[in-house]
C-alpha cells in the first residue's frame, strides 16, 4: 500500500530531533536557551546541557536507538562516527542507560588517523569532537543498528581546526559580521543576522552491481580505466528528462522517503544527459546544514543503490566520452526577517541593497579567481571541467542581459533603467501566454547569477560541498568588510555608495561573461583580459597558498596558515594517492584480466589459422587478424611494462613535488595502456573479455 500525502508529511523529519520535538520534550526555559544557543546568542551551561541530553537519550531510545555518536567530516571529504552504547552498569550487575551533556557536548576521536597535513603527530593523538548545535541531531539506522547522530566539528588537541565543518561555520560567522555591518550602514533596523544558504543539485550514475563486482578499477578507483567507446553513447539525446525506468523509479522512491525520514527536503529527480546519469536535487537550507544533508544524500545513494542490486558511482567522470557529474551549488544570503540578499526584485537599478551585494559578490569573484578554482581542484575533477557538462577551469560570472546591463551602466556612471523579460507567446490558442525570465540561462559558464542566487558550476558530485562553501562565504565577507569600512564613514551614504558600485563594475567587468565558454575563442579572450587559466589540479592546489589567499583567510579568522598549509599539503597528498591507486590498479587489471584474456584469443586464432590452412582454405583473413592481435598485445604489454616503471620510479619528494610527478608520469603511461587495451577490446571476442562493456554497463538494468 503506497504511502498516503497525510502519511508523508508525517513521515518528514520523523527521524530528527527537530524544533518541533525540542519544544514538546524541553522545558521551557531549556528550550528557549537552545535556541538561544543555536543563533549565536548564549552558550550552554553543563546543567541545561544534562537537561537536553536526557531529553534526546530518551526520544532516540523510542526510536529503536541503542547507541549515539559523533558524526564528523575530517579533511577526507567523508563523514566519521564513533559509537557509545547508552549502556552504564550498575553496582547491581545491571545497566541503566544513560547520556550525559558531557557526552553530548564533546568527543574524544584519535586525531592522528586522519589527514592532518602535519598538524598531528602519532604520538599526539588526542582531538576533540563538539556538537553543533546548529544542525539537527538525528536517528539512522544501518542495517540493525540504531544510533543518534550528532552532528560535530572536530579539531586537535591544540585548537586547529582538522575538519570540513568548523571552517564553515567560522566563515559562516564572518560573513554575517561583515553582511551585517553593510546592512546597517545602508540603513536596515530590522535584520538582526545574514544566513548563507545553499542547494546542491548532486548527480550520480547506476549501474548494475554484477557489473561492478567484476571491474576491479569501479571497486578501487571509483571510474573506468578502460573501456572502448559504445557505439551508442549520448548522441540521441533521449536519456535527459526521459521517463524513468521502473527499478531506477522504485530506488528513487525508497531514497526520497530515507531522506525525508532524516529531514532532508530532497525535491527534485530526473534522468540526467548521460545514459545511466541521475540527480537528485533539495529545497534550500542554511549552508551547514545542506552540508550534512548532502554527505547524508551522498551515503543513502550507495546503500539504497545496494538494496536495489545496482551500484551508485559518484566520481566526476566514470565513464570517458560521456558527460561526467558535479554538484551544482546554488548559493545566496538570506537575513533572519526572510530578506534575500541577491533578490534583484522588478526594477533592480533602482535596489541598492541588491547592487550592492551583486557587484561584491562580482569582485570577491575576480579578486579570488584562483582560490576558488582551488577549491574545486580533484583528481576526479579534473577529468571532467572544461568536458561538454562542465565549465572550463577559467572562473568567470554569467549575470544575464538584464544585470549585464545594468553593470555596464553602473561603470559609466549611474544605473538609470532595467531590462524586462515580457511575455513569451506560444502561438497557441490554448496555451497562456508565460511571463519571460529577463535573462536567459549559461549552464557553460563557472559561476551564473540564476535569479536570486549564484549557481557554483564547477564542484565535483564526490566533494563535500564545505570547502567551495567556506571559501565562497570568506570571499564575500572580505568585500562586504571593504564596503562597509566605507560606508561606516561615509557623510553621503548615497554618493559613496554608487561611487563604490561605479568603482567595482569598471575594475571588474572582466570577469562578466555571458557567452560559451566552451569555445577556444573565450580562452583567448579570458588570457587577454587577464583572467587565470589553470586546468592542472597540481598547479591549482599550489596556489591555496598564496600570501593573497592566507591573509584573506586569517584576515578573517577562517583558517590560520598553519592550517591552510595543511590542508593544502593534504589535497596534494590525496591527489597523488589517487593517481598511484589508479595506476596500481591500471597495471593488475591489464596483467591479470586483459593480457591473458588477449593471449588466449590470439592462440584461438593461430589455431583456426593452422586448420584452415592445414585443410586447404584461405587463412588470409585470420591471418590478418592475427597480425593485429599481435601487434596489439606487443603494445600493450610494453606500455604496462613503462607503467610499472613509471610507479618504481615516481619522485617521492614533498606534497607538491610528488603530485607534480604522479601527474607528469603516470597519467601518460596510464594512457597508454588504457589506448591499446581498448583497441584490443574492438578485436577479442566478446565471449573471452574479462571486462562489462560499456554499453553493458551505461545500457543495461
Amino acid at each position: 500500500m503506497k504511502d498516503t500525502p497525510t502519511q508523508l508529511q508525517d513521515i518528514f523529519g520523523s527521524n530528527v530531533f527537530s524544533e518541533a520535538v525540542m519544544r514538546s520534550r524541553l522545558p521551557k526555559n531549556v528550550y528557549q536557551t537552545l535556541k538561544k544557543a543555536i543563533e549565536g546568542e548564549e552558550s550552554l551551561s553543563p546543567t541545561i546541557a544534562d537537561v537536553i541530553a536526557n531529553a534526546m537519550k530518551d526520544w532516540a531510545i523510542e526510536k529503536g536507538a541503542t547507541h549515539f555518536c559523533h558524526w564528523f567530516q575530517p579533511m577526507t571529504g567523508l563523514t566519521a562516527e564513533k559509537h557509545d552504547s547508552f549502556i552504564s552498569p550498575t553496582p547491581e550487575g545491571k545497566t541503566i542507560m544513560e547520556f550525559s551533556g558531557k557526552e553530548l557536548i564533546k568527543g574524544e576521536p584519535d586525531a592522528s588517523s586522519f589527514p592532518s597535513g602535519g598538524l598531528r603527530a602519532t604520538f599526539e593523538a588526542r582531538g576533540y569532537t563538539a556538537w553543533d548545535c546548529t544542525s539537527p541531531v538525528f536517528v539512522k539506522s544501518i542495517g540493525k543498528n540504531t544510533a543518534l547522530y550528532i552532528p560535530c566539528a572536530f579539531c586537535s588537541y591544540t585548537g586547529e581546526a582538522l575538519d570540513k565543518k568548523t571552517p564553515l561555520l567560522r566563515s559562516m560567522e564572518a560573513l554575517n559580521r561583515q553582511a551585517m555591518r553593510v546592512l546597517k550602514a545602508l540603513g536596515n533596523t530590522t535584520s538582526k543576522r545574514v544566513l548563507a544558504t545553499l542547494g546542491s543539485e548532486q548527480e550520480y550514475f547506476l549501474i548494475d552491481r554484477k557489473f561492478h563486482e567484476k571491474r576491479l578499477d569501479l571497486l578501487l578507483a571509483g571510474r573506468t580505466l578502460f573501456g572502448a567507446p559504445s557505439p551508442r553513447g549520448q548522441e540521441l539525446e533521449d536519456h535527459y528528462f526521459g521517463t524513468l525506468d521502473e527499478r531506477v523509479a522504485s530506488f528513487m522512491n525508497e531514497l526520497n522517503l530515507e531522506l525525508w525520514k532524516l529531514g532532508v527536503p530532497a525535491k527534485t529527480q530526473h534522468n540526467e544527459v548521460a545514459p545511466a546519469q541521475y540527480e537528485i536535487a533539495p529545497v534550500f537550507g542554511t549552508v551547514n546544514v545542506a552540508t550534512d544533508h548532502n554527505q547524508l544524500v551522498m551515503e543513502s545513494l550507495r546503500r539504497v543503490a545496494a538494496r536495489h542490486g545496482f551500484m551508485c558511482l559518484l566520481h566526476e567522470k566514470p565513464f570517458s566520452g560521456v558527460n561526467g557529474s558535479g554538484k551544482h551549488n546554488n548559493w545566496s544570503m538570506v537575513t533572519d526577517d526572510g530578506i534575500n540578499l541577491l533578490d534583484p526584485g522588478h526594477t533592480p537599478h533602482e535596489n541598492m541593497m541588491f547592487l550592492v551585494f551583486l557587484c561584491s559578490i562580482v569582485r570577491a569573484v575576480d579578486k579570488y579567481a584562483k582560490l576558488l578554482r582551488a577549491s574545486v581542484a580533484t583528481a576526479g575533477n579534473e577529468h571532467r571541467l572544461g568536458a561538454n557538462e562542465a565549465p572550463p577551469a577559467i572562473v568567470s560570472v554569467f549575470l544575464g542581459d538584464q544585470l549585464t546591463d545594468i553593470f555596464e551602466q553602473l561603470a559609466t556612471g549611474e544605473a538609470k533603467s532595467s531590462k524586462s523579460g515580457g511575455q513569451l507567446k506560444l502561438g497557441v490558442s490554448t496555451l497562456p501566454p508565460l511571463p519571460k525570465d529577463s535573462t536567459d540561462r549559461n549552464r557553460t559558464s563557472p559561476f551564473a547569477f540564476t535569479g536570486n542566487k549564484f549557481e557554483f558550476r564547477m564542484v565535483g558530485s564526490t566533494q563535500s560541498t564545505s570547502g567551495p562553501m567556506f571559501v565562497m562565504n570568506t570571499i564575500a565577507a572580505d568585500v562586504l568588510a571593504e564596503v562597509a569600512d566605507t560606508l561606516e564613514k561615509a557623510k553621503d551614504i548615497n554618493a559613496e555608495t554608487q561611487k563604490l558600485l561605479t568603482g567595482f563594475a569598471k575594475e571588474h567587468r572582466r570577469v562578466v561573461f555571458n557567452g560559451d565558454n566552451y569555445t577556444a575563442a573565450w580562452a583567448e579572450e579570458a588570457a587577454k583580459r587577464g583572467l587565470p587559466n589553470i586546468a592542472s589540479t597540481v598547479e591549482s592546489l599550489k596556489t591555496i597558498t598564496e600570501p593573497l589567499h592566507g591573509d584573506v583567510f586569517e584576515r578573517h579568522c577562517v583558517l590560520s596558515k598553519g592550517e591552510l598549509h595543511a590542508r593544502a599539503e593534504i589535497l596534494l597528498e590525496a591527489y597523488a594517492r589517487q593517481i598511484l591507486i589508479e595506476a596500481k590498479t591500471t597495471s593488475t587489471m591489464a596483467r591479470r584480466d586483459i593480457l591473458p584474456a588477449c593471449i588466449t584469443f590470439s592462440a584461438r586464432l593461430a589455431q583456426a589459422v593452422g586448420s584452415v590452412t592445414s585443410a586447404g582454405g584461405d587463412a588470409a583473413g585470420q591471418k590478418v587478424l592475427l597480425t593485429r592481435v599481435c601487434r596489439q598485445i606487443n603494445t600493450l604489454q610494453t606500455s604496462v611494462d613503462a607503467l610499472d616503471k613509471a610507479i618504481e620510479n615516481v619522485v617521492h619528494g614533498d606534497a607538491g613535488a610528488h603530485a607534480a610527478a604522479c601527474r607528469e608520469k603516470l597519467i601518460p603511461a596510464m594512457a597508454a595502456v588504457r589506448e591499446a587495451a581498448d583497441q584490443l577490446e574492438k578485436l577479442v571476442d566478446a565471449d573471452l573479455w574479462p571486462l562489462p562493456t560499456y554499453p553493458q554497463m551505461l545500457f543495461m538494468r
